[in-house]
Protein backbone atom coordinates (compact mmCIF):
# COMPACT_ATOMS: atom_id res chain seq x y z
CA UNK A 1 0.00 0.00 0.00
CA UNK A 2 1.29 3.45 -0.93
CA UNK A 3 2.40 5.52 2.19
CA UNK A 4 0.41 8.97 2.16
CA UNK A 5 1.71 12.18 1.01
CA UNK A 6 0.97 15.55 2.31
CA UNK A 7 2.60 19.22 2.04
CA UNK A 8 4.18 20.92 3.61
CA UNK A 9 6.22 24.40 3.85
CA UNK A 10 9.84 25.35 4.56
CA UNK A 11 10.47 28.99 5.26
CA UNK A 12 13.42 30.17 5.24
CA UNK A 13 15.33 32.98 6.51
CA UNK A 14 17.51 33.95 3.96
CA UNK A 15 21.12 35.98 5.74
CA UNK A 16 20.92 39.57 5.44
CA UNK A 17 24.93 39.77 3.39
CA UNK A 18 25.37 37.33 1.23
CA UNK A 19 28.48 36.01 0.75
CA UNK A 20 30.82 34.98 -2.29
CA UNK A 21 30.57 31.45 -1.17
CA UNK A 22 26.16 31.77 -1.42
CA UNK A 23 26.27 33.30 -4.35
CA UNK A 24 28.67 30.64 -6.07
CA UNK A 25 26.66 27.95 -4.75
CA UNK A 26 23.29 29.64 -6.34
CA UNK A 27 23.72 27.46 -9.72
CA UNK A 28 24.08 24.02 -7.72
CA UNK A 29 20.74 25.69 -5.81
CA UNK A 30 18.77 26.16 -8.60
CA UNK A 31 19.82 22.49 -10.19
CA UNK A 32 18.64 20.36 -7.64
CA UNK A 33 15.55 22.55 -6.97
CA UNK A 34 14.98 21.41 -11.09
CA UNK A 35 15.68 18.07 -9.89
CA UNK A 36 13.02 18.26 -7.12
CA UNK A 37 10.49 19.62 -9.24
CA UNK A 38 11.16 17.08 -12.14
CA UNK A 39 10.93 14.04 -9.33
CA UNK A 40 7.59 15.32 -7.75
CA UNK A 41 9.13 16.52 -4.42
CA UNK A 42 8.79 20.40 -5.46
CA UNK A 43 5.46 21.34 -5.35
CA UNK A 44 6.61 25.45 -5.43
CA UNK A 45 9.25 27.49 -4.71
CA UNK A 46 9.63 30.87 -3.91
CA UNK A 47 11.93 34.24 -2.95
CA UNK A 48 11.78 37.74 -1.79
CA UNK A 49 15.30 39.12 -1.92
CA UNK A 50 13.34 42.54 -0.02
CA UNK A 51 12.23 39.80 2.61
CA UNK A 52 15.13 38.37 2.90
CA UNK A 53 12.72 34.83 2.62
CA UNK A 54 12.75 31.71 0.52
CA UNK A 55 9.29 29.82 0.39
CA UNK A 56 9.11 25.91 -0.44
CA UNK A 57 5.93 23.30 -0.80
CA UNK A 58 7.20 19.57 -0.64
CA UNK A 59 5.28 17.17 -0.98
CA UNK A 60 6.40 14.38 0.75
CA UNK A 61 5.25 11.35 3.50
CA UNK A 62 6.70 13.10 6.80
CA UNK A 63 8.57 15.59 7.93
CA UNK A 64 11.71 13.53 8.21
CA UNK A 65 11.53 13.18 4.51
CA UNK A 66 11.50 16.79 4.04
CA UNK A 67 14.30 17.38 6.24
CA UNK A 68 16.73 15.09 4.52
CA UNK A 69 15.72 16.67 1.00
CA UNK A 70 16.05 20.17 2.50
CA UNK A 71 19.43 19.66 4.11
CA UNK A 72 20.44 18.18 0.93
CA UNK A 73 20.23 21.58 -1.16
CA UNK A 74 24.11 23.53 -1.22
CA UNK A 75 21.96 26.98 0.09
CA UNK A 76 20.59 25.58 3.54
CA UNK A 77 23.71 25.80 5.86
CA UNK A 78 23.66 29.73 5.17
CA UNK A 79 19.84 29.51 6.23
CA UNK A 80 17.64 29.16 9.06
CA UNK A 81 14.66 27.46 8.68
CA UNK A 82 11.12 26.10 9.63
CA UNK A 83 8.93 23.21 8.45
CA UNK A 84 4.93 23.16 8.93
CA UNK A 85 2.67 21.48 7.93
CA UNK A 86 0.12 22.33 5.35
CA UNK A 87 -3.56 21.50 6.00
CA UNK A 88 -4.40 22.82 2.50
CA UNK A 89 -2.33 24.58 -0.48
CA UNK A 90 -4.88 26.07 -3.16
CA UNK A 91 -3.02 26.86 -6.51
CA UNK A 92 -4.66 28.02 -10.03
CA UNK A 93 -2.99 26.61 -12.71
CA UNK A 94 -2.28 28.70 -15.60
CA UNK A 95 -4.35 27.86 -18.76
CA UNK A 96 -2.64 27.57 -21.98
CA UNK A 97 -4.59 27.52 -25.25
CA UNK A 98 -4.77 24.68 -27.55
CA UNK A 99 -2.67 25.24 -30.30
CA UNK A 100 -3.97 24.92 -33.83
CA UNK A 101 -2.67 24.89 -37.48
CA UNK A 102 -5.41 26.48 -39.26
Amino acid sequence: MPRARFQYIVDFSIPMVVSEKFSLLIPDQRAMVNDYFFDGKLFSYALSLEAGKLWAVFIASDETEVMEWVNALPLTRFMHYKISTLTFYNTVTAHIPNFSLN
